[in-house]
């Protein structure tokens, strides 16, 4: 809860500190925060979308929506609701969303209870442990996601289980095909210490051609420097949701980014790990295929695979002076 001399603008500071934190496609971070005395606003940053991988700008919307998850999540655990209005003003299209402060605390803050799993949700890479996930886990996540008015559905039928392994080598396949993907992947990959975005090779699996899996992880592997054990096993056996939207347009990807990150760190409070799959959605035609095959009306926006595995490090992240403009004054 926020103390009785804590403002407004140090709540909605801390709120972008957490912000920060949120999952991004290849880690690119795309956002930018800027502070005033009583809001905070999410920019995209779109000079930090792939055009490759991306060209619609859907992912990075989705991690967009992924760091104002984490936003909402900071002020609830401060004792107050966040007034969120999305893409506010179309005149500036970057502007995803402005926070406000409800005019007086509020217990009715569930989702705060989530602040503290934000820094220990990880994506992670590693073979999972080969256990179900208990029922009343599922319906808690499928509960998580229809709250921010998303539908988290449990690839659990056997022949849907074979179409998203299907289809997800021949999305991977064509994209590993295309030089130019292959050049984007390996901009954003990296063994550095010292970069601050991009996905690190402390957190991928070593590429050897033994990885045995039925459903590929994408190989982040670009240096052959990869930290993580070959052998990742990604079968048709492991628990798997398809994460859908109604509408696939802009405020339905921040919408899907919001979900995303409530059914994350919901699956990490319950002791679990999840990594996405998200090449079947990348190329239009598969993405397509993936929705008839398990027929759905919905539009599928990524899929995530939820078990247990040892942790893996935490993702570098940029600092938070370098992303929020601060004009706040206090």
């Amino acid at each position: 809860m926020a103390t009785p001399t804590t403002t407004r603008s140090e709540l909605l500071r801390k709120a972008a500190a957490q912000a920060l934190l949120a999952p991004s496609v290849h880690n690119t971070q795309p956002w930018r925060f800027v502070l005033s005395a009583d809001r905070l606003d999410i920019y995209a940053d779109r000079s930090r979308r792939l055009p490759v991988l991306d060209p619609s700008g859907r992912q990075l919307l989705i991690s967009c929506g992924c760091a104002l998850f984490n936003a909402r999540v900071a002020l609830a655990s401060r004792g107050f609701d966040a007034v969120v209005d999305r893409f506010p003003d179309p005149g500036q299209p970057d502007l995803v969303a402005r926070i406000m402060l409800s005019a007086i605390p509020s217990d009715r803050t569930e989702i705060g209870a989530l602040d503290s799993f934000i820094i220990s949700r990880q994506t992670n890479r590693r073979r999972y442990a080969d256990e179900p996930m208990p029922a009343e886990v599922v319906r808690l996540l499928i509960d998580s996601a229809r709250a921010e008015q998303a539908t988290l559905f449990p690839v659990e039928r056997m022949n849907h289980r074979i179409a998203v392994a299907r289809l997800s080598q021949e999305a991977d396949k064509l994209e590993n095909a295309d030089p130019a993907y292959r050049a984007e992947l390996r901009a954003w990959t990296s063994d550095s210490p010292e970069r601050r975005d991009g996905v690190s090779a402390i957190v991928v699996p070593h590429v050897t051609g033994k990885a045995y899996d039925d459903i590929p992880i994408r190989d982040f592997d670009t240096r052959g420097a990869g930290s993580l054990p070959a052998e990742t096993r990604s079968g048709l056996d492991q628990c798997l949701f398809l994460l859908a939207t109604p509408a696939d347009d802009e405020l339905s990807w921040l919408r899907a980014g919001e979900a995303l990150e409530r059914v994350w760190l919901e699956a990490t409070r319950q002791g679990y790990v999840a990594s996405l799959f998200t090449q079947p959605i990348e190329i239009p035609h598969v993405r397509e295929w993936l929705r008839l095959e398990l027929d759905l009306t919905i539009r599928p926006q990524l899929l995530l695979r939820v078990g247990k595995a040892p942790l893996t490090a935490s993702s570098r992240r940029r600092a938070l002076s370098d992303l929020l403009v601060d004009n706040a004054g206090d």
